[in-house]
């Protein structure tokens, strides 16, 4: 934390004080960010608390867009995976709980400048009660979804998602609800989570055009030569998030029972290896592997992918991916993923981000969706099993970008409304 300011950019500089995390760090990225024009904006006042929107998914309408009206997800993340080590759960930890969640929101406006944040349990924490959930609710225990992944399973209580494009914002949240903090962005810190949820394991990770690039020295899984571009928002150098590829809120929201108006949140941890994407696989066999063969024979793709506009443009990739698996011995993961819309439309919303958690090149895989088999159905087209099985192409080998990736840990939550986000139970009235 003590670099020169000449040898490190301010934008990566903030992302490495994110991943250490604790006072120093945000005090070196306040001090880093000091020089900013605006202070980050202020939250609702306690009397308009009630006129947040009740889906705590609901981003869209507050982040920014690029010119193709496509939602950019904030630049810094943390998530804060907890455990409940509280006594009940009690209607007087429900109050502290939702009080330190609500001076987040008193504090900082929704927004990629403020704070957008989301809270989800998992299927350990309503393990504890005698009820089960509600059927409207689909929350399945985390599996191995291919043949080909060996990953561990997240038992955590419940996970907070911080997201902001100010990494003192987000550092700030996660310091103010475990107690550390006293005051935030001029906002008293009345209670926080202590005593009740326990941090066992933080998460951190970034987003955007140039931090990847600025990102990739000496990180495991890239090579020395540096090959990320400074116009990719992601390691694997294209775009991801097109607004016409993702589902929207309406489509990933719970629609009856007491938790209507939530969502539920698959969470993978990847691990990433580059040297080959980088170092032996050429610009057209990448762009054939991450889009389709069409794209990449018709130099669709300029750079990072930003002249798509507002989709992946997928109409000229044979909906029948057995077809390119044959002819060219490869198959798009774009290509493949598509295969599990249902009406022509997306059914899962992500949110991912990239990491240099435990100095190796990562994706932490975000999703929301209305059921967790949206997730599973997503997957499953992505493994492509089915083509590799009546083609030449492998299990991972030449099937999109599935080699270059590791699934290390999943988990699923529940992302209960608002109104029910402080330890519900299973079937809150």
């Amino acid at each position: 934390m003590t670099r020169s300011s000449r040898t490190i950019s301010r934008r990566s500089f903030v992302r490495s004080a994110v991943a250490i995390g604790g006072a120093s760090a945000l005090s070196a990225c306040l001090d880093r960010e000091s020089g900013d024009a605006d202070a980050p904006p202020r939250g609702a006042d306690t009397d308009e608390l009630e006129a947040l929107p009740e889906r705590q998914h609901a981003w869209t309408a507050a982040q920014r867009t690029d010119k193709h009206g496509n939602p950019l997800v904030p630049e810094h993340h943390v998530a804060l995976h907890l455990a409940y080590v509280g006594d009940g759960p009690t209607d007087e930890e429900r109050e502290q709980v939702e009080t330190a969640f609500e001076t987040l929101e008193r504090a900082y406006a929704r927004s990629n400048e403020g704070l957008l944040f989301t809270v989800g349990y998992g299927p350990a924490y309503f393990d504890r009660f005698d009820e089960t959930l509600t059927e409207h609710v689909d929350l399945p225990e985390p599996t191995a979804l291919a043949p080909i992944e060996t990953p561990e399973f997240d038992s955590y209580d419940a996970m907070v998602h911080l997201a902001s494009d100010r990494g003192s914002v987000v550092l700030s949240a996660e310091e103010a609800l475990t107690g550390e903090l006293q005051s935030i962005n001029g906002v008293d810190v009345e209670t926080t989570v202590e005593g009740i949820l326990e941090v066992e394991e933080r998460r951190t990770g970034f987003t955007g055009a140039g931090l990847p690039a600025k990102n990739q020295d000496g990180v495991r899984g890239i090579p020395d030569s540096e090959p990320v571009s400074e116009d990719a928002p992601m390691f694997m150098g294209f775009k991801s998030g097109f607004k016409k590829n993702q589902a929207t809120e309406d489509r990933v929201t719970i629609q009856e029972g007491p938790f209507a108006e939530g969502t539920t949140t698959h969470l993978s941890r990847i691990r990433l290896s580059l040297d080959q994407w980088y170092e032996q696989d050429s610009r057209t066999i990448r762009e054939r592997k991450m889009f389709c063969p069409a794209h990449a024979d018709e130099g669709k793709i300029e750079g990072a992918g930003d002249n798509l506009g507002d989709s992946s443009q997928l109409g000229n990739c044979p909906a029948d991916t057995l077809e390119d698996a044959r002819e060219y011995g490869t198959v798009g993961h774009s290509q493949k993923s598509a295969r599990a819309r249902e009406n022509d439309e997306p059914i899962i919303l992500r949110r991912d981000f990239n990491s240099t958690d435990a100095d190796e090149a990562g994706l932490h895989f975000l999703s929301h969706q209305r059921r967790i088999q949206d997730f599973v159905k997503t997957r499953e087209a992505m493994n492509g099993t089915d083509v590799a099985e009546q083609s030449a192409i492998g299990a991972r080998t030449n099937n999109g970008i599935l080699q270059y990736m590791t699934v290390r840990r999943r988990a699923n939550y529940l992302v209960p409304p608002r109104r029910h986000r402080s330890l519900p139970t299973p079937q809150p009235e």
